[in-house]
């Protein structure tokens, strides 16, 4: 599958950007959806995923709340609305997808084996 994130841009603290992941490829629905961010000088991390199948979602512990995934699987689209970001939230954006991840997996990169090309996010103060 192939993955093409897209909704990056600039954001003032306390505004809301909505992330697109979509996905080419046959069986969507049988793909757990995440994404990951990398901000300058520091290591990717886990920001949320969406479950195959029963769409089942989880979020890093920075988030919050303030974010949230979902899947259109009849688009091959994943979603990732973020609201009150702040100036920690810039960072580069990353989705990824593996098939049937189990439940363990799902905030760790390595079990990822399709990854998109990342969208800027840049908050200003």
């Amino acid at each position: 599958v192939q993955l093409q994130a897209s909704g990056g841009g600039l954001a003032q603290a306390g505004g809301s950007r909505r992330l697109s992941c979509s996905a080419s490829g046959r069986a969507f629905i049988n793909y757990t959806v995440a994404w990951f961010r990398q901000a300058p000088g520091k290591e990717r991390e886990f920001v949320s995923a969406v479950k195959y199948g029963v769409g089942t979602t989880y979020y890093g512990d920075f988030v919050k709340g303030r974010f949230t995934i979902s899947r259109d699987n009849d688009k091959r689209t994943v979603y990732l609305q973020m609201n009150s970001l702040q100036p920690e939230d810039t960072a580069v954006y990353y989705c990824a997808a593996a098939s049937f991840l189990h439940n363990d997996h799902y905030s760790t990169e390595r079990y990822y084996n399709f990854w998109g090309q990342g969208t800027q996010v840049t908050v200003s103060s």
